[in-house]
This record gives structure tokens, sequence and C-alpha cells, in this order.
């Protein structure tokens, strides 16, 4: 762009894309704050499978949705990235947490992992929601798995770290995402004592074929055994994918080629497929 050009744009950068994207992103918080407001929101869950043998679920993910004024279901990426820091995203925080902790209340076979921000720490009612549901059962926190990113936890790090401290002699597991996304530290894996890592789509999609990714891969599985860290690899699609991060040590996978994210209970179709058979 010349430089007449440059000096003709709107000061500030008011340029039409721009308040297009700060119309959308207004669109975003006013219907996440209604969703909120009017508990119009829903966990939808996919599997996470063991790598070996039995080759079972290990665990669910719950994933946040809000549904807009017509009742269709969004999802987290579409709103999430605008909301993070905001206070709306607090409130849909303890949202997760409760219909997660009432998921578990409500089916004692299952384990699930809910993803949180860092910042959510020091927000007192999502401290409340986690200690009412563990004054009504004290274990519920051992099914209880609270996946923060990488970038949200080098927000507030010693506050993590406290957190942490506190919880897991409780039985609350926390699982490191977006692993290998940002510049996190690995020397910071041994500060925070994270008892599971899962490693960034970016890096798994098409894995099976490229080998960049596939010595990023390797290097991130040996950093995480150093640390005793069990290794999730998600966006898990093709079998050639899967066949390869079995082959080098991960535990567990996640990903469309075991299931899509469902706002059904995925484990009550387990359970008539196992009856069936």
């Amino acid at each position: 762009m010349r430089k007449k050009e440059l000096a003709d744009l709107p000061e500030g950068g008011d340029t039409p894309l721009n308040a297009a994207v700060k119309s959308r992103d207004a669109s975003t918080l006013e219907t996440a704050a209604e969703a909120v407001k009017h508990k119009q929101c829903k966990l939808a869950f996919q599997p996470v499978m063991q790598a070996n043998a039995p080759h079972g679920v290990a665990f669910y993910e719950g994933f946040i949705r809000v549904l807009d004024e017509t009742g269709r279901v969004i999802p987290a990426r579409e709103f999430m990235p605008q909301l993070e820091n905001t206070p709306i995203g607090r409130e849909l925080d303890c949202v997760a947490l409760e219909m997660g902790l009432r998921t578990l209340t409500k089916n004692p076979d299952i384990r699930l992992s809910i993803n949180m921000s860092a910042r959510s720490i020091g927000y007192a009612q999502w401290s409340r929601v986690l200690e009412r549901f563990l004054k009504k059962d004290a274990n519920i926190g051992e099914r209880l798995i609270l996946e923060i990113s990488e970038s949200s936890a080098m927000t507030v790090p010693e506050l993590v770290i406290d957190f942490m401290d506190r919880l897991q002699p409780r039985g609350i597991a926390f699982a490191l995402d977006n692993f290998g996304a940002s510049n996190f530290s690995f020397c910071h894996l041994r500060e925070f004592f994270f008892d599971a890592a899962k490693i960034d789509g970016q890096f798994i999609h098409g894995i099976g074929e490229n080998r960049d990714n596939q010595a990023v891969v390797r290097a991130l599985i040996a950093v995480a055994r150093e640390f005793e860290i069990l290794v999730t690899a998600e966006s898990v699609e093709t079998q050639k994918d899967a066949e390869f991060l079995i082959a080098n040590g991960v535990d567990c996978l996640q990903g469309f080629l075991f299931g899509a994210p469902t706002v059904s209970a995925p484990w009550k179709a387990e359970k008539r497929k196992h009856t069936a058979s």
C-alpha cells in the first residue's frame, strides 16, 4: 500500500473490515451474555481413547456450547477467543464447571475433563461452584480433570501453581492444553506438576506423512515422559496418524477418528452397544 493510501485511511484504523470485526465481536459478546443469563448453554462431549489395550474410553472432554436466540448450538471456537479474558468468559467457565460436575454426579462411572481459564482461579463464583460439589461428594474430584491452556497458564503462573497444589490432594487432575503451541518453557513443567498434556492439534494433522511434525511430536512426548506426564494427542482424524502416534508412545488419542463432540451423552450409546453385543 502506498503512503498516500495509508494517509487516506481513517484514524485509528477504522476501516470497513475493522468495523465488521468489531460488530461481529460485539454480537458474539451479546449472544454469549444472553446465553449465560438465560442458562442457554450445553456441554458437548468427545471421547478420549486409550492408545493401548483395552483401547477403551479413558475419559470424555466436555466443551461448552451456547445457544443463540433460535436455539442453534454455537461451538466454542466461535466465541471463546473474544470472551476468554472478559467477565462473561469467567461466567461461562462457571457454567461449564457446574454442568460438568452435575454430569459426573449423575454418571459415577465416567471421568470428565473441563476447560477453564487461569483467570477464573481468583473468581469467587467459580470456586464456590467447585466447593459446593466437593462438599456433597469428596470423591467427585477423582473423576474431574481441569484443562488449562499453555498461554492461559503463563498469564498468572504463580496463581496456577498454588491452585494446583491445593486441589491435587483432593483428587483433581490437571491437563496442560495446547501443549507445544506457545512459548511455554519446558522448565515450567517441573514447577507446575501437570498430570497430563494434550499435544496441540496443529502438530497432529497429517502427522503420518509430515516429518517436521513427527520430529516435534517425538520431542514433546520425550519431554513429557521426563516429567512423568500422561500424553494425549488431540485432533486425530486418520488411522495412519493414529498408528504413528501409538507407535511413538502417546497414552491417549482424541479426535474425529473416534467421535465428534456431541451434546447427547456418548457413554449411554456405548452402554447400549455393549448390551446389544
